[in-house]
This record gives C-alpha cells, sequence and structure tokens, in this order.
C-alpha cells in the first residue's frame, strides 16, 4: 500500500511538473452575432436562353443582328440564300398542277366508261348485245374509278411537297423566337451552315439580363439545411469586395454523381436591374442557413482544445483557467459560423477566459 501510494504522488508530481511548463492561449467569451452558412461555387446564367438555329441548309446571305443586338420576338435576324428553295418551290408547284390535271383527266375518262356501262346495260336489257361486252364495260369503268382513286393520291402527295418547299423557303428567313439580347453570335456573313444531322446554332439569345440565376451544387451533408426562400449572399471576381444579395429558387432532387460525391443542384434567383453581373460569371455562394443575435458565443478553437494529459470525454466541453491548472466545463454548442459557435448551455459569461492553445514553454 504504501508503495502504491507513493506512486501515485509522484506521478502527481510529475503531472504538476509537466503542466508547470506549459503555457496557454486563451479567448474571451463574448456576445456577438452568429451566422451560419452553406458555402457553395455556381455559375451565373440567365433565367432564360435560347439557341436560334436553321432547319435549312445554305449560305448566310444577311444578318440583322449582332452581339449585345436588343431584339423583339418575331423581329428578322438573319436570311439564307433563297434561290436553290425558290426553284424547288416552283417545280413543286408544277408537279401539283400536273397531278390536278391528271386527276381531272382521271375524272373525264371514269364519266366516259361510266356512261358507255349503262348505255351497254340498256342494250343488255334489250338483247342487242353479250354479256360478254357488259363485263367488259364494268371492267372498264372499275378500272377508271380506280384511276382517279390514283390521281386523287398524287394530288395529295404533290400538295405535301409543295408544301414542304413553301415552308423551306420560309425557313431561310431566320426570326428571333423572343424579346431579349444577343449574347453570341456563331455564324459570319457568308457561311454556309449544314443542317443534314443536326440544327446548327446561329445566334445565343437572353431572354432578360436583369433577372439571372446561380446554378450551384450543395454537397449532401449540407441539402438538408438548405429551404427555399433563404437568403443568399455570393461575390464575383469582378468586383472584390463587393456583397450581392439574393434568395434560394429551387432545390432539385435529382443527384449529381461525381467521382463517388454526391451533390444537388440548387437554384439561386438573383436581381441584376444594374446589369453589372454578366452570364458565366462565377460566384461565391454563401447561403445562410440561421441567424442569432448577440448571444453568448466561444471560438471553435475552445470547442476542439483538450490538454495532452486528458483523456477524450463524452460531449462538447471548454477549457479554462483555473489555479491548479485547465479546468474541464462541459458545455452545450449551438449555430456555428466556423469561427464562433454559440453557446446555449455552460454557464460561462462574457468577459471570461476560454482556453483555445497552449504550447510548452
Amino acid at each position: 500500500m504504501k508503495t502504491a501510494f507513493r506512486l501515485c504522488a509522484l506521478t502527481l508530481l510529475l503531472c504538476g511538473a509537466c503542466r508547470s511548463d506549459l503555457e496557454y492561449t486563451t479567448a474571451k467569451v463574448e456576445r456577438r452575432d452568429i451566422v451560419s452558412i452553406c458555402t457553395a461555387t455556381g455559375t451565373i446564367n440567365p433565367v432564360t436562353t435560347v439557341s436560334v438555329g436553321t432547319q435549312v441548309s445554305g449560305k448566310i446571305s444577311a444578318l440583322h443582328a449582332d452581339y449585345n443586338t436588343p431584339v423583339t420576338k418575331g423581329q428578322l435576324i438573319a436570311e439564307i440564300d433563297p434561290a436553290a428553295f425558290n426553284a424547288q418551290l416552283g417545280q413543286a408547284r408544277a408537279n401539283l398542277l400536273a397531278a390536278k390535271a391528271s386527276l381531272e383527266r382521271a375524272e373525264a375518262d371514269c364519266i366516259d366508261t361510266r356512261r358507255n356501262l349503262e348505255r351497254m346495260r340498256r342494250l343488255k336489257a334489250e338483247s342487242v348485245v353479250g354479256q360478254s361486252d357488259l363485263d367488259t364495260a364494268e371492267t372498264r369503268n372499275a378500272v377508271a374509278e380506280a384511276q382517279v382513286g390514283v390521281a386523287r393520291a398524287q394530288v395529295v402527295q404533290a400538295q405535301a411537297a409543295f408544301d414542304l418547299a413553301e415552308t423551306n423557303l420560309q425557313y431561310t428567313r431566320i426570326y428571333c423566337p423572343i424579346d431579349g439580347i444577343v449574347i453570341a453570335r456563331r455564324v459570319d456573313l457568308g457561311q454556309t451552315v449544314a443542317a443534314a444531322f443536326q440544327t446548327p446554332t446561329l445566334f445565343v439569345v437572353a431572354g432578360d439580363l436583369t433577372r439571372m440565376r446561380i446554378n450551384t451544387s450543395v454537397d449532401e451533408a449540407d441539402i438538408g439545411r438548405v429551404k427555399i426562400g433563404q437568403q443568399v449572399r455570393f461575390t464575383v471576381d469582378a468586383y472584390p469586395g463587393d456583397v450581392f444579395e439574393a434568395a434560394v429558387l429551387q432545390i432539385r432532387n435529382d443527384p449529381q454523381i461525381t467521382q463517388n460525391v454526391v451533390t444537388y443542384d440548387v437554384l439561386i434567383d438573383v436581381d441584376n436591374s444594374d446589369l453589372r453581373l454578366k452570364p458565366g460569371m462565377t460566384a461565391n455562394v454563401e447561403i445562410i442557413i440561421d441567424r442569432r443575435e448577440q448571444v453568448v458565443s466561444v471560438p471553435d478553437a475552445a470547442l476542439r482544445f483538450r490538454p495532452d494529459d486528458e483523456p477524450p470525454y463524452e460531449g462538447s466541453a471548454v477549457w479554462v483557467p483555473g489555479e491548479k491548472g485547465p479546468r474541464r466545463v462541459p458545455v452545450t454548442a449551438g449555430i456555428s459560423d466556423y469561427s464562433y459557435s454559440e453557446l446555449v448551455q455552460g454557464g460561462l459569461e462574457p468577459g471570461q477566459d476560454v482556453i483555445t492553445g497552449q504550447q510548452r514553454k
């Protein structure tokens, strides 16, 4: 028993000696505003962006819009050389007229064969002609009626070809589909565009640059705290020091998985009435999750600190200077802004010292 007592006493003396060689860094408990945020990075885009293309191939013969040109819905912004399409339309018109003429001829032949059939029936009733003559007349009338059907189908086919040629000619004039401003022009005057396999883009038109959206991705660990309507603040590299205000517009449920990292798209609505923000800018976003004003708070470093010779404890705590060394004070922490945390429980008062670090003398 005496040996054990001496060992314990020696241990206490050694620990005291070790602690006497330590210096502690402290900070004050204070009242301050705590804002809990979720950070992300996104791209600023117009709310509505339309790619204006062409459905026909040909050479660009005229351009009526350029970069930053304000445009209205239905405005002519480009033309494709219509010469070949005019020729196709003329050929389709001729084919349609020929098909209609063929139909008229077939109908006339049908009328003639019908009259001949009626004549043969009367003569057969009077036993003037034989049954074979009547059968021949009936066959010719049936063939004539069938030919009328063929001619009518040819008219429908020729009409469809004419409508297609007329539509293609109209497609040589490119009209703007929305009101907005041209933010990109992809073709030059005299350039030949081919629409055989895909629709080539001629212009990119933004609907309204006074309203913008930030498309950002939020990690799955934080998405549960993000709500529609939450306040957002963000910065862009073009205006260092300026903080812009926005709000969460939409949270999409479609997960995006990249290298086993799951994120969710969050759309943020931005007022750009002064047109300072440009499409494509990178925004450093802070979504404000919660806010506390003038609450008792401690540095996060104080919550992370634990003396080297102390075992791990359950729950959160801070250490305060004491006469015989650091003293542990259990606390309950609230929201954090990554620098300071709100103290919900713990009995600490503003102005009291808490330990944030230690070093040897």
